[in-house]
């Protein structure tokens, strides 16, 4: 009787478990989230990865950080040794016995070289021209390009993705394939691709990275940052930031867009820039750091008119 009572009380016990369980993991990746999603975002504003596919990546290959393989060799995307590695290495089993994968020293490294192992094979160029907030296309390729061999990759990245609403950190100005949710209107423009020159400055008030395109200091805005908070944050007028990021004013703010908090230049670094598809005459003088007045008079076009994809506009 005793024994039925006992196996009774595990059957019952059972889902509860898994449930505190779930929890636990929820707990640990949102952590995860919050801690790895900066880097996430510069990665793509340089690299030109979605964040959402960086961050589901890492959650998955890492079990949220605390795998053997990040706690140990601070490797987040299970990324091995190849030919080419001539760093430190880490043995474990994987698919056989005795796996090398690439070890290094902090996990800002794995990120960095995460974005080098996407960039420098041909076999994913092809990702490259998907909309920047495409996180099913990026998804369904990377599993076609053979990243993972687990054939439930893809749905696995997509599922995280939207479960946790990563797509919120991805750089796009209007994108159909993002969830309602995560959708950034016309009035709120942010960066749509990396900018032409980037580089950490110095760290700024609440320990925030300030970086440089074109010459000019910006940030990146997070959750919860309005124009008000960011220019007492920086000793500024909120009215002043709208005009440094040619924003009328009340312009609200959503995490990843880019906030200049200096006056953008009179021309660009670069000579031209060619439109791609979604990008607007604001979002590329954003991206290249020039004033919106600027780029419309030295290209002839009537404020407010659009652009359309191939067209080569002068940036200098």
């Amino acid at each position: 009787m005793n024994k039925k009572f006992s196996f009774l009380l595990i059957i019952l016990g059972y889902p509860l478990l898994l449930f505190s369980q779930n929890q636990a993991f929820d707990e640990s990746v949102r952590k995860y989230i919050e801690k790895y999603k900066d880097i996430a975002i510069q990665e793509m504003m340089i690299y030109r990865i979605p964040a959402s596919i960086t961050l589901a990546q890492g959650i998955l290959e890492s079990n949220a950080g605390i795998s053997p393989l990040a706690t140990e060799a601070n490797n987040h995307f299970g990324i091995k040794c190849h030919k080419e590695w001539q760093g430190i290495t880490f043995i474990k089993d994987d698919e056989t016995r005795n796996e090398c994968f690439r070890k290094y020293d902090h996990a800002e490294e794995s990120f960095r070289d995460h974005s080098f192992f996407l960039t420098q094979r041909d076999r994913y160029k092809p990702l490259f021209d998907l909309d920047i907030c495409d996180y099913k296309g990026w998804a369904n390729g990377l599993k076609r390009s053979g990243y993972a061999t687990n054939p439930t990759y893809s749905d696995q990245l997509i599922k995280t993705i939207e479960k946790y609403s990563l797509c919120v950190y991805d750089l796009a100005e209007l994108s159909l394939n993002c969830p309602d949710s995560a959708r950034v209107s016309p009035e709120t423009p942010v960066l749509t691709s990396k900018a032409e020159q980037v580089e950490v400055v110095m760290e700024g008030p609440g320990y925030r990275k300030i970086l440089v395109n074109n010459g000019v200091k910006y940030i990146i805005a997070q959750k919860g940052d309005n124009m008000e908070s960011l220019a007492r944050e920086f000793g500024s007028g909120a009215r002043q930031f709208d005009t440094f990021n040619d924003l009328k004013k009340g312009a609200s703010v959503v995490p990843g867009q880019v906030i200049y908090i200096e006056g953008k230049r009179r021309k660009g670094a670069a000579s031209f820039h060619t439109v791609k598809r979604g990008e607007t005459m604001y979002t590329i003088a954003q991206k290249h750091g020039i004033q919106l007045k600027m780029l419309y008079r030295m290209n002839k076009i009537k404020t407010g008119q659009a652009v359309k994809p191939g067209k080569k506009l002068l940036l200098r």
